[in-house]
């Protein structure tokens, strides 16, 4: 069986595309899987770091307003059909799969000249434009969270690596402080603002990190490939790192995380049973909020807004939370309850049972 994946531009595409990857050559190990990108995206480093061949199209932003550039859409997208049309008459894949995004709408114009099975998987609360369009053109279709309005949908949850779907944060804890130079008793924050960091959430946490110390809590800081943080020294250990490769690593050495609520750390920040704060990303159509809203709803999670994100509200509730054992004990166990942890399989399965 051949099957070309289609997804990139954000590792909100990329680590889903990548998780249903492995699923899928554990369920048939004579799977032949081709991945479809763009050379700008993240996926043009990690997918061929993960052993996958990546073809590449053009990168095709779709307006969410009218403007100038939507005039530009229609030749451009054309010429990324066509080349995605290249790539499914070379590989002659039996199923194309979308994960949203710029990559997507080619490969789905290009399987339904071919007649090809679709299967879509949409990563965010609220759908995107890329699968709306492919939620016409199949009836395979995935969502990550339970109401998501898109046609034909199947809630599956979002697939995500086995390294944190069947993560012991317990049996981890001890390395993972250790690991990252953290005391083995304070109670601990994770902050990190996804893939490409936040620069409010970074400057905001470091500005609060004279209370955090005189409340005894710990920092393990991810700040991003180009963020900084300058906290102050207090004798409690705060930990600035740009980027970490071991997140199973930094969940286990967290009692609580403050991040961004992109679907992927929505899911695997509450499926490993984080408490966690929740800070939406400001622009966009308002889906990060809606991705933590199930997780809030449930007790596991609180929801700030960026504006009201700041270091005096840091240093007192978020430190107060960090220092309420049975608090975070109630957070964690609620949040761990709310999205499934085996998308992955689910989509794979989905996947095969859509080929010709």
């Amino acid at each position: 069986m051949r099957v070309l994946l289609a997804g990139g531009g954000s590792a909100g595409h990329t680590s889903p595309l990548l998780a249903t990857a492995a699923a899928l050559a554990r369920l048939e190990p004579a799977v032949e899987i081709t991945c479809l990108g763009t050379r700008e995206g993240l996926e043009a480093r990690l997918i061929p770091e993960a052993g996958y061949p990546l073809e590449f199209v053009n990168k095709v932003p779709l307006p969410r307003r009218p403007n100038a550039d939507l005039l530009r859409v229609p030749g451009r997208l054309r010429g990324a059909r066509n080349a995605a049309l290249e790539v499914v008459d070379r590989i002659r894949p039996d199923v194309v799969v979308g994960f949203g995004g710029y990559v997507s709408v080619p490969a789905y114009l290009a399987a339904r000249k071919r007649g090809i099975p679709i299967v879509v998987h949409e990563g965010n609360a609220l759908p995107g434009i890329a699968n709306k369009l492919g939620a016409r053109m199949t009836t395979s279709v995935a969502t990550s969270f339970p109401d998501t309005d898109l046609r034909h949908a199947t809630y599956t949850g979002l697939p995500i690596r086995r390294m944190i779907s069947q993560l012991d944060r317990s049996a981890l804890r001890a390395e993972a402080r250790t690991s990252f130079g953290l005391d083995a008793e304070r109670p601990t924050l994770l902050v990190t603002g996804g893939s490409q960091g936040a620069r409010r959430i970074n400057q905001a946490v470091a500005g609060a990190s004279a209370q955090l110390g005189a409340a005894g809590v710990q920092v393990l800081h991810v700040v991003g490939p180009q963020g900084e943080a300058s906290p102050e020294q207090t004798g409690v250990p705060y930990v600035v790192r740009n980027y970490v490769d071991r997140m199973d690593l930094a969940y286990a050495a967290a009692d609580a995380v403050l991040c961004r609520s992109g679907s992927n750390t929505v899911t695997e920040v509450s499926g490993v049973g984080l408490p966690a704060v929740y800070v939406p990303l400001p622009i966009g159509n308002g889906e990060q909020a809606l991705n933590a809203r199930p997780v809030v709803d449930a007790g596991g999670g609180l929801l700030v807004s960026d504006a009201a994100l700041s270091p005096e509200w840091i240093g007192t509730a978020l430190a107060e939370l960090l220092t309420d054992a049975d608090r975070l004990a109630a957070m964690g166990a609620a949040a761990a309850g709310v999205i499934p942890l085996d998308a992955d399989e689910k989509l794979a399965r989905m996947i095969l049972a859509a080929r010709r």
